[in-house]
């Protein structure tokens, strides 16, 4: 009925990003699924630009090796450019990696703390699945990454619809050759991001760790549609 809360807001508002995770291998049941939901997103012009490729099991093991080793070896090769400017943005962004250090234990000053949290990245958080999201280069892309954007949340929710999990990770991006390379990508399909995914960790502090979102009245600009922003 027009005015319910449904299942979906519970859904979305409930959905965290965990930084560990169990083990335990998905069903095949339920990854299927998870890609069918994902299917569904909508795309401009119905282009469906995403490729995706999964990795589970020894696949996912020798890949993380690969990363640890491009890691090491300062090979970064990121797709597209990044940077959160001065002010704002930044100010997030920092607010983030604090809250994620202190939930690890790790102190400013720890470098090797820092390094050893930043590596995890690489390693999918121990997850057990990893899907790497690719586009074709499209005009500046901005469009085609927004389709990618849209089928990313997709597959996340249905993950939390599901009682499972997953976490969005730019980071797989800025190793671009590597991925590509391991997974037999052509060149012309360009890395945004990967989402590793699987069981969290409920036994783990970091996925305690609870992110606030900034309130409507700063993100939201509303024209001749009163009693929306007033509302509690």
């Amino acid at each position: 009925m027009p005015g319910t809360a449904s299942p979906f807001t519970d859904i979305a508002r409930s959905r965290r990003s965990p930084r560990q995770f169990l083990p335990a291998a998905l069903s095949p049941s339920d990854i299927h699924g998870v890609l069918e939901d994902a299917q569904t997103a909508p795309s401009n012009s119905n282009t469906q630009p995403w490729t995706v490729h999964v990795v589970s099991g020894a696949a996912r093991d020798a890949l993380a090796k690969e990363l640890l080793r491009a890691e090491e070896e300062g090979r970064t090769s990121p797709d597209f450019t990044d940077g959160y400017g001065e002010g704002l943005y930044l100010e997030r962004s920092q607010a983030l990696g604090a809250s994620v250090y202190r939930a690890r234990g790790v102190e400013r000053s720890d470098r090797d703390g820092r390094r050893a949290a930043v590596r995890e990245n690489l390693e999918f958080y121990g997850a057990p699945h990893a899907a790497f999201l690719f586009m074709p280069a499209l005009g500046d892309g901005v469009r085609t990454a927004g389709d990618i954007g849209m089928y990313a949340q997709n597959f996340l929710l249905s993950l939390a619809a599901r009682g499972l999990a997953g976490i969005p990770q730019t980071v797989l991006g800025v190793y671009a050759d590597t991925v590509r390379e391991f997974l037999g990508v052509p060149a012309e399909l360009k890395l945004l991001f990967g989402i590793s995914f699987g069981m969290a960790d409920p036994a783990a502090p970091v996925n305690t760790l609870r992110t606030e979102r900034v309130p409507l009245q700063r993100s939201v600009v509303l024209h001749d549609t009163p009693g929306i922003l007033d509302r509690q």
